[in-house]
């Protein structure tokens, strides 16, 4: 038992030991600090801050976050906080003294421990919450295709990374047979819990259509009723479908509502005119394919908002500009070359700003021969 007590105390030491040693705790609490204001208040009292004086500014950011804090908790945890305050600002020192004894007792230790019963609530919380979804998100790692699949003629780079610990973006790839595979990237509005469970219904719906030998535009009609019948009204997804062959140049998707694909021929990048309206919005809807055509070198690819929304530590969005300019200036052997350059830089502008939507990323090129 002693051995044991010692062993925690010495691993202890060495946690906080190895904290101190990271450093960077101003740049880390000014990143909290912008965080619970990103989280706790809205639009509009972010709008009333910016035209408050310094000294103002402070103590309303502190008054809402306290405020929003209390509105979160549960009854019973609120009732205790108060309490604590209450005791915490009456709280004196009690003295009891006799003719061989002097005892001293400070009141304020009770208030203090009835804060930490709740800070460790609601860590308690916190903690169960997250192993539930790390639970999730290891359910989705399993069901994400590999990183760059092999396909004769073709060279492929598929990417997908979480703003939370589950994605609603969705990037999956099938083989049909031995000279079709098909390759779909979805994001369904929203983020977080509710966008990741959906984005596995519309992923396992495709994957149990597509054995029927449908066309692309047959297959996603019947995904839309579906998704449409089985999800909450408010939420929709957008949806880009990719055939390709092995044995041709010729590319068949199909857009519902998604940002339309962009074709890079030598140092031309070229945008692909918008499709159909994305899945769910409509309970029946006909989807329109398209044929394009890739020779050996073009390139096809295919994003989410995430990328060119996401912001760097001034707030800056990196834009789809700035991405068209990596494109049509960066080397791209193949599509693992290119999409590699394509996130690295996209890390290099951002930083260690926080990123607050899913990002996904395909990159379909015909292989040189």
């Amino acid at each position: 038992m002693i051995s044991s007590e010692k062993t925690e105390e010495s691993k202890l030491h060495r946690v906080i030991r190895n904290d101190l040693k990271k450093g960077g705790f101003r740049d880390t609490i000014r990143r909290d600090f912008s965080e619970l204001k990103e989280f706790f208040l809205d639009d509009e009292r972010r709008n009333r801050l910016k035209a408050m004086g310094r000294f103002r500014r402070w103590m309303y950011t502190i008054g809402w976050l306290l405020k929003a804090l209390f509105l979160k908790l549960t009854p019973v945890r609120r009732i205790l906080l108060i309490a604590a305050l209450i005791l915490l600002f009456l709280s004196r020192e009690m003295v009891y003294s006799d003719d061989d004894v002097t005892i001293r007792f400070n009141w304020m230790i009770i208030p203090c421990f009835m804060m930490l019963f709740i800070l460790m609530l609601e860590l308690k919380d916190k903690l169960l919450a997250r192993e539930e979804l790390e639970a999730g998100r290891a359910i989705q790692l399993e069901l994400m295709p590999e990183r760059s699949p092999s396909v004769p003629g073709w060279s492929l780079w598929l990417y997908e990374r979480t703003a939370n610990e589950v994605c609603g973006d969705l990037v999956d790839f099938q083989s049909i047979d031995e000279s079709r595979c098909r390759i779909a990237l979805a994001d369904v509005a929203g983020k977080g819990l509710k966008a990741a469970l959906l984005s596995v219904k519309l992923q396992s719906t495709i994957r149990a259509l597509s054995p029927e030998n449908l066309s692309l535009g047959v297959l996603v009609s019947k995904v839309n009723k579906i998704f449409h019948r089985d999800s909450i009204r408010s939420m929709f997804a957008s949806l880009l479908y990719i055939e390709l062959r092995t044995d041709s140049n010729t590319v068949t998707l199909l857009n519902a509502g998604h940002f339309p694909p962009l074709i890079l021929r030598g140092t031309t990048v070229e945008e692909l005119p918008k499709g159909d309206p994305g899945i769910g919005i409509f309970p029946e809807m006909s989807y329109a394919e398209k044929s394009i055509t890739l020779n050996p070198g073009d390139m096809m690819v295919i994003y989410s908002d995430g990328l060119t929304d996401a912001k760097n530590a001034a707030g800056e969005f990196y834009g789809t500009q700035r991405f068209v300019h990596i494109l049509s200036t960066s080397p791209r052997r193949d599509a693992v070359t290119a999409g590699e350059t394509i996130i690295r830089e996209l890390e290099n502008y951002v930083g260690d700003a926080r990123v607050y939507d899913d990002i996904s990323l395909a990159v379909i090129m015909r292989a040189r021969e």
